[in-house]
């Protein structure tokens, strides 16, 4: 795969292991004749270490030899996530610290979660980019206020803390972008 095709979310081997691109900065050259740099963040899967990568728009990288699953999340403990296979209901124990930032938006009915397998081996789990949620806890709106476009704080069913406009109540359900925690509209 070419550098200039990479994208977020991308799975390439990189060091013998497979790592995750989570994000991209384009260099563009100043002087004729210049390479064009991309550097990446990525996650190394197997060992959950940051990477960063440094590439010309030529250069190149493999696309890792692996598997994604539909499955389903079942329960935690106080060590693992456990998500059950869609097809041959195989689960899939996964460690807390592995995931914990995607677990801020997995709810029991969330569909569209796939667990990455590696080597016969679950490396991480990959979720829809954006999710609905409901309020469970928002402060009430002030009569007057809706001259201007303010946000407040809001707790989700999850216990994530995103920014709503000031209109919303709690129980309503709302849909975030999970890549950048953010509000993106009612559902």
């Amino acid at each position: 795969m070419i550098a200039k095709d990479i994208k977020r979310g991308a799975i390439v081997v990189y060091g013998d292991a497979p790592c995750m691109i989570e994000g991209i900065n384009v260099q563009s050259p100043s002087a004729r004749g210049a390479a064009t740099l991309y550097k990446f963040r990525a996650r190394n899967l197997v060992t959950k270490q940051k990477v960063d990568l440094v590439l010309k728009g030529t250069d190149s990288l493999n696309e890792a030899d692996f598997q994604r699953r539909e499955v389903k999340f079942l329960y935690s403990d106080a060590e693992k996530h456990y998500f059950m296979d869609n097809q041959n209901y195989e689960q899939y124990p996964i460690d807390r610290t592995d995931i914990e930032d995607e677990m801020k938006y997995v709810t029991d009915s969330l569909e569209g979660v796939r667990v990455l397998i590696y080597n016969d081996e679950c490396v991480g789990i990959e979720i829809p980019t954006a999710v609905d949620l409901k309020v469970t806890q928002c402060d009430p709106a002030a009569r007057g206020n809706s001259a201007t476009s303010r946000a407040k704080p809001a707790t989700l069913e999850t216990g994530l803390i995103v920014q709503v406009p000031e209109y919303l109540e709690s129980g309503e359900t709302i849909r975030v972008d999970t890549r950048s925690g953010e509000f993106l509209g009612r559902a």
